[in-house]
């Protein structure tokens, strides 16, 4: 009778049946596997009977029938997005619940790619992303091994914007990261998405690189991902290197214990003492040892009749206002100790706050100061010894490719956030008269969704996504 009302979605027969029976639901809760009428009603797409019964009883919402699915994932296997947003609402939580191979209801919006339920999950339920199925795939792998694009675009920029892009190298069972899959799955799109921003040197469990499966798979492989793997740009290359090596050292992220993992403890005296040297040495051409002439001289060209003080002001030699007393081989010595000292500490400071909020404007504040240095730097310094001003543009040059570097890093982490940010804002105007007729429940769905919507940050303390 209570199956019978979970199919029909008689929520006043249910009630009827708890008054004969206030001990109905306990006795299914007992069993371990069972196919309740919570099952039975998000089967059939009632959502309000399926609302009723997790409300009153939650733990049935977590229990798996004997084909080893919970009542999200019969709801989502079925078309019933509805329910399962429904369910959500009782408990988000119910976004992890583990059936058959470990497969949540987040693996299996990401294989339907239905983007909007998608971003409602993991607004709800963040860390959801990694679960890992008994294969150790992610939603990520998921998604590229079903060819589903937009669900791939749109996990890769919630990665990104959430700072978690280290799961897009997580491997599965077989070592494969979403790069070996995609390139596996012959699709180029994913390959041209993930080339620069997951390691593309990781070899998989058959100690193979993308590449190498590229290369092993030619024949039947579409030409144009042996082209994007050629084309992979070293600099991306070096800065996700770059990156990994200094969230690895300083504790930016989890790593393994040992005796040369060092702590956000570090990171900030590092910070401070490159800070204090980049001051020190920036205050050093300010004011050099001996200081700056106060005049300017010139010797005469008749010193025949030279007085005492006129030999000793010719001893001296010409020289400018405002330049160092320094001879030529003191200066050039220590300006060139001063700026490896500068560049060293200013390098330290642009690679420490890669990537962190407003890294852009310490970087361009870095880079202002340094122009600002070499600009003293050229003013004050008296003689013009080729080696020593080659050196010093070989110190500028250094310098000034750690700051381009650094705000291409910088580039790069803007277009990654935006990828598969509000996907219908592009598509909409994309459509036809004809399709925007059809699809014009979309169109009003976007509108509701894109201007009354709650921000992330304001939604993220609720604990059940915003319908």
């Amino acid at each position: 009778m209570l199956k019978k009302a979970a199919k029909n979605g008689r929520v006043d027969v249910l009630y009827k049946l708890l008054a004969q029976d206030p001990h109905l639901l306990e006795h299914l809760d007992s069993m371990l596997i069972v196919d309740t009428p919570l099952h039975v009603a998000a089967r059939a797409g009632k959502t309000h009977f399926a609302m009723e019964v997790a409300s009153l009883k939650p733990s049935l919402a977590w229990k798996l029938n004997e084909d080893g699915v919970s009542p999200m994932h019969l709801a989502l296997r079925n078309g019933h997005v509805e329910t399962a947003r429904g369910l959500a609402t009782v408990d988000c939580k119910l976004i992890r619940v583990k059936g058959k191979e470990r497969i949540t209801p987040l693996h299996l919006v990401a294989e339907i790619g239905d983007i909007d339920l998608l971003e409602e999950f993991l607004l709800s339920c963040p860390s959801s992303i990694q679960d890992l199925t008994v294969r150790r795939e992610t939603a990520v792998h998921v998604a590229v091994k079903h060819k589903n694009l937009q669900a791939l675009k749109f996990l890769f920029g919630w990665l990104h914007r959430q700072n978690m892009e280290s799961i897009l190298n997580w491997k599965d069972e077989e070592g494969n990261t979403v790069l070996h899959i995609a390139v596996l799955k012959n699709d180029p799109k994913a390959v041209e998405l993930l080339i620069n921003n997951v390691d593309n040197h990781a070899k998989n469990g058959n100690n193979m690189t993308a590449m190498d499966i590229f290369e092993s798979q030619c024949k039947s492989q579409n030409g144009e991902i042996g082209d994007i793997l050629h084309r992979a740009s070293f600099i991306s290359s070096f800065l996700n290197s770059l990156i990994r090596k200094r969230d690895h050292y300083l504790g930016f992220r989890v790593a393994p214990q040992g005796p040369e993992i060092f702590t956000i403890d570090t990171r900030s005296i590092i910070l401070v003492v490159a800070v204090l040297i980049a001051t020190a040495t920036y205050q050093a051409i300010l004011s050099p040892p001996g200081g700056y002439w106060q005049d300017t001289y010139s010797p005469p060209e008749n010193s025949t009749n030279s007085t005492t003080n006129d030999i000793d002001e010719e001893q001296r030699g010409s020289h400018q206002a405002g330049t160092m007393i320094m001879n030529a081989f003191e200066s050039s010595y220590f300006a060139l100790l001063n700026s490896s000292a500068f560049c060293a500490s200013v390098c330290t400071i642009v690679v420490l706050v890669m990537g962190l909020p407003f890294a852009f404007f310490l970087e361009a504040s870095t880079l202002f100061i340094s122009c600002s240095y070499f600009v003293s730097l050229l003013t004050i310094f008296p003689y013009s010894d080729r080696t020593t001003v080659c050196l010093l543009l070989l110190i500028g040059v250094i310098l000034a490719c750690v700051h381009l570097l650094a705000f291409e890093a910088h580039r790069r982490k803007r277009e990654k956030r935006k990828v598969g940010k509000y996907q219908w804002k592009y598509q909409l105007f994309t459509l036809n008269p004809g399709q925007m007729c059809e699809n014009s429940s979309k169109f009003f769905s976007f509108l509701w969704r894109f201007l009354l919507k709650p921000s992330p940050k304001a939604s993220s303390s609720l604990e059940y996504p915003p319908l």
